[in-house]
């Protein structure tokens, strides 16, 4: 019993070194992605990360963290980060923040760049850091961010997508079709500015991003460079392969990884740099395979998440592998590429899930190799595909390999005995030098120096500046071919401060929210993005407001005041403003049922003129106005001759017809003289006691309308004195 327990004890420790250990590798393992530098035109100067050489820049090169670059006047880049595309025109300088897998952090120090993000997950960060302040990206669309030379201001232009500025206690929202220029790092002094139209540069982008469209059916769209490929060669079925691309403009006996160098770049070591414009996607993605005689590039599923490779190579030898030259036997590195369905060995530390993902994300696999062989190091009874092609194996002397020399011009063809004998291994057993770091490249122009010495502003904080190579080539010497672990790295200690950018991180305590209209700096231009989020309605509804106002008091004296001599200029108005009536006409539904009384209102058509007050009675229910108040009683009796109603019967039903016709408003007010309506009327609690009054006087009504029409506005103010003399007479 007691061995019993002792034995679960030790297999429950080595369980758990062994969780540790995998827990230790998972938390080392690479990123999934790097940039890639997939265009140049003109002079474009690179400086690798910790480094503080200068180099011409070369196509594909692989970049991380830590690493910088110079575009000259005149001169243009193109830098690939997953599913975003940064474009540099002349007089930029570019450093490479923070690079990971949910993060992308440029340093825009001065010059211009076009960003165009075509996904963005909801964990993402894509943030450009600025003098001024830290650009944030939130949503694919395209941007374009201004950095005068000085950097004294930094102009954001939001063409498509959303984006959010930080800067010393401030944080705003910049929405698409938005332009603002600031100065300063708090955010504080800033001007709204139209977007600048497309210019050269900008064209020469849209056309860039055009590309790719026939490749974007058979590739994952994690896999950089891919838009290349439509260029340079074509796509087709491949029988036990599926879709595969062939290049067509290579030369006779061409194949994989033979055109191009080696650099060492962190933390995968020995990594591929393609010659070829089309050379990146192929040499760090999928597979290669040889179909009949014929070079075609198998790429991964369509629907994984591609991971990035350094180089999707087997070497040949080891440490001890020779070959020939001219000037006898010399050591020597030779690979060849790996075929469809077979297994990736890194070189550098990583966790299972990662030597799993690798794998099925570039290759149809069967996950069964891809655990014998992550549990098996030294296996080497493993049979490659492509060990046995004609042409596929290249070899170069270690001395050219690690000096980064184009392998073109150093191959050296084996013997097919080496060939057949050598071992098959996953390491470049060769350890780098300075030269394996900065590449062959001739030394080039650097920024200035304000430029490299220019502190940005960045909402992420940056990763600790990168490791430089001096410090750490012993211990590389002391393992050939493989990287430094998280625990190795740790204990280099540099005796040199490695170039490293000025960082202000900012922590806004405040959501971002759009610029204040005041502080902006033009008197008018600021006003624009406000009129985009809408302070308009509220000044357009005050505006309604005023005008409601003046017509308030309108319809109260209309209600309890129908006289004509106060109800004449009012129809006017109400057919100025026909809108109030028929917004209270919808709600009313049970008046709009109650059609058929039009006809009623045809054949006394003297309501017409009455028709406004009603619906302003409806309109505004608020206090009357007590000037007018006094008039009712004299109006309500003035109105009851008959003589009045038969002769301006006649006349009145004529003209008000056509008036009805013109305005929505008189037919509900025909409907409303009417004793149904009035019946509608006495629902305020105010109007109740007036139906019986509108009652009695409909005639007199029509008689003021007709005055008010045939003498205008001063003859319609002389009506109420007739009224009382025609009162006096009959008392």
């Amino acid at each position: 019993m007691h061995k019993r327990y002792s034995r679960n004890r030790i297999m429950a420790l080595l369980l758990g070194v062994a969780a540790l250990a995998w827990a230790g590798w998972a938390s080392a393992d690479p990123p999934t992605r790097v940039a890639r530098l997939g265009y140049i035109s003109g002079a474009v100067s690179f400086s690798p990360a910790g480094e503080d050489d200068w180099v011409l820049a070369t196509v594909n090169r692989p970049l991380i963290t830590g690493d910088r670059l110079w575009v000259d006047a005149g001169a243009r880049a193109e830098l690939q980060i997953g599913a975003a595309v940064i474009r540099m025109s002349g007089s930029t300088s570019v450093t490479l923040l923070n690079l990971e897998d949910r993060v992308a952090q440029v340093q825009l120090a001065q010059g211009t760049l076009n960003v165009r993000v075509r996904r963005l997950g909801p964990q993402e960060v894509f943030e450009v850091a600025t003098p001024n302040l830290a650009y944030s990206i939130r949503r694919p669309g395209e941007y374009r961010i201004d950095v005068d030379p000085a950097g004294d201001t930094t102009a954001v232009v939001v063409r498509s997508g959303q984006a959010e500025v930080y800067g010393d206690g401030a944080a705003y929202v910049v929405n698409a079709q938005q332009a603002y220029r600031f100065a300063g790092t708090g955010l504080s002094d800033y001007e709204y500015i139209e977007a600048p139209r497309a210019d050269e540069f900008d064209r020469w982008s849209s056309d860039r991003d055009r590309r790719g469209a026939v490749s974007a059916r058979y590739v994952s769209r994690d896999v950089i460079g891919y838009e290349d490929l439509d260029d340079y060669g074509s796509w087709r079925a491949a029988e036990g392969y599926g879709n595969v691309w062939v290049p067509t403009r290579v030369a006779a006996g061409w194949a994989p990884y033979h055109d191009g160098h080696w650099a060492w770049v962190d933390p995968w070591g020995w990594t591929w740099v393609d010659d070829a414009p089309w050379g990146f996607a192929v040499s760090h993605y999928g597979r290669w395979a040889n179909i009949r005689g014929t070079w075609g590039w198998v790429p991964g599923p369509i629907r994984s998440r591609a991971v990035y490779a350094p180089a999707l190579v087997a070497f040949v030898g080891g440490s001890n592998f020779q070959i020939a030259i001219s000037i006898g036997n010399v050591a020597g590195v030779a690979w060849f590429p790996l075929g469809p369905r077979d297994v990736y060995r890194p070189s550098y530390p990583v966790s299972r899930s990662y030597f799993n993902n690798i794998n099925t994300s570039n290759t149809t696999i069967n996950t069964t190799n891809i655990t014998n062989v992550y549990n098996n190091i030294n296996v080497r009874n493993i049979t490659y595909v492509n060990q046995q092609v004609p042409g596929a194996i290249v070899a170069v002397p270690s001395t050219a390999f690690v000096q980064s020399q184009p392998v073109g011009r150093a191959a050296v063809r084996l013997p097919k005995e080496a060939i057949a004998t050598a071992p098959v291994t996953a390491v470049a057993a060769v350890a780098p030098v300075q030269a394996s770091v900065r590449g062959a490249a001739a030394p080039s122009s650097r920024p200035p120096a304000e430029a490299l010495k220019r502190p940005v502003v960045a909402r992420v904080p940056p990763p600790p500046a990168p490791v430089p190579f001096a410090a750490k080539q012993s211990a590389l010497a002391a393992q050939p071919g493989r990287p430094l672990d998280a625990a190795a790295l740790a204990a280099v200690k540099p005796t040199a401060r490695a170039p490293a950018p000025s960082v202000k991180v900012v922590s806004p305590t405040q959501r971002a929210v759009a610029p204040p209209k005041q502080q902006a700096a033009g008197p008018e231009r600021p006003q624009a993005p406000e009129a985009t989020k809408a302070p308009q309605p509220p000044e357009a509804k005050k505006g309604l407001r005023a005008r409601e106002a003046q017509e308030a008091p309108q319809p109260p004296e209309a209600r309890k005041a129908p006289q004509p001599a106060v109800s004449v200029p009012r129809p006017p108005e109400a057919q100025k403003a026909p809108q109030p009536p028929e917004a209270q006409k919808r709600p009313q539904r049970p008046e709009a049922q109650e059609a058929p009384k039009p006809p009623e209102a045809r054949k006394a058509p003297q309501p017409a003129v009455s028709v406004p007050r009603p619906p302003e009675a409806q309109k505004a229910p608020q206090p009357p106005e007590a000037p007018r108040r006094p008039q009712r009683p004299e109006v309500q009796k003035a109105p009851r001759p008959p003589e009045a109603r038969k002769a301006q019967q006649p006349p009145v039903s004529v003209p008000k017809p056509p008036e009805a016709q013109k305005a929505p408003q008189p037919p509900e007010a025909q409907k409303r003289p009417q004793r149904p309506e009035v019946q509608e009327v006495p629902r305020p609690p105010v109007s109740v006691p007036k139906p019986p009054a509108a009652q009695k006087a409909p005639p007199p009504k029509p008689e003021a309308a007709k005055s008010a029409e045939k003498r205008g506005a001063k003859k319609s103010d002389e009506q109420p004195k007739r009224e009382e003399e025609e009162r006096t007479r009959r008392q």
